[in-house]
């Protein structure tokens, strides 16, 4: 049973390595995007969609109901990746009592890092699609300029992707989730790796750890 979190500033692939993972040790990936997307026409995701849909973040209590609903199912016993959760640490507190409840822990944390600069060209030069995928044109682009390849769909950069953008959502990640980074660092739970590599090298040094 191996339960793991991943942190990671936007831009740091955190969501593509947590995917990876999760194929490679066979758990589920679990994102808190997911979860709101699959809560759609459920009690909970009617409630997160009233907040969404005027544009606010959804509350702690309605997100810590998801996520140990989510933890709860089966496929989650022998383990799981989580990705975008916890971000404060009232949530990270949550998620213990969570896991005490269902007799789980937390194994591992890892913390990718990857300075701004590098991180400001990435995110640049990202292009997602309506269908869902996500590209970026260095590291992963599509076969086809401007075309999703799943879908055909046409590809467009985010407006939270601008240089400007960039510099403000890593600010407010620093400032939500260096407390979080200290707090698994205090447990002896966190390991940080150099996200700046390839995704193939990340990803077989976040193996190495998780092995």
């Amino acid at each position: 049973m191996t339960n793991i979190i991943l942190l990671g500033p936007p831009g740091s692939g955190k969501g593509t390595q947590a995917k990876l993972l999760a194929e490679r040790i066979r758990v589920p990936h679990i994102s808190t995007g997911d979860i709101l997307r699959a809560a759609k026409e459920t009690e909970l995701g009617d409630r997160a969609s009233e907040y969404m849909n005027r544009g606010e973040l959804v509350p702690d209590s309605i997100l810590i109901a998801m996520i140990e609903d989510r933890l709860a199912k089966p496929d989650c016993a022998s383990g799981c990746i989580l990705d975008g959760y916890p971000r404060t640490i009232p949530q990270a507190d949550a998620l213990n009592r969570i896991l005490s409840g269902l007799d789980l822990r937390i194994d591992l944390v890892i913390n990718i890092d990857v300075p701004d600069d590098r991180l400001i060209t990435r995110l640049s030069a990202r292009r997602v699609c309506e269908c869902g995928a996500t590209y970026q044109l260095t590291f992963n682009p599509p076969q086809a300029k401007g075309v999703c390849d799943l879908c055909g769909g046409a590809l467009y950069q985010r407006d939270d992707d601008t240089e400007e953008s960039v510099q403000n959502r890593l600010l407010v990640y620093k400032r939500e989730t260096q407390p979080l980074i200290d707090y698994y660092e205090n447990l002896g739970l966190l390991t940080t790796i150099d996200g700046s590599g390839s995704i193939k090298e990340i990803s077989g040094e976040i193996y190495e750890h998780v092995q």
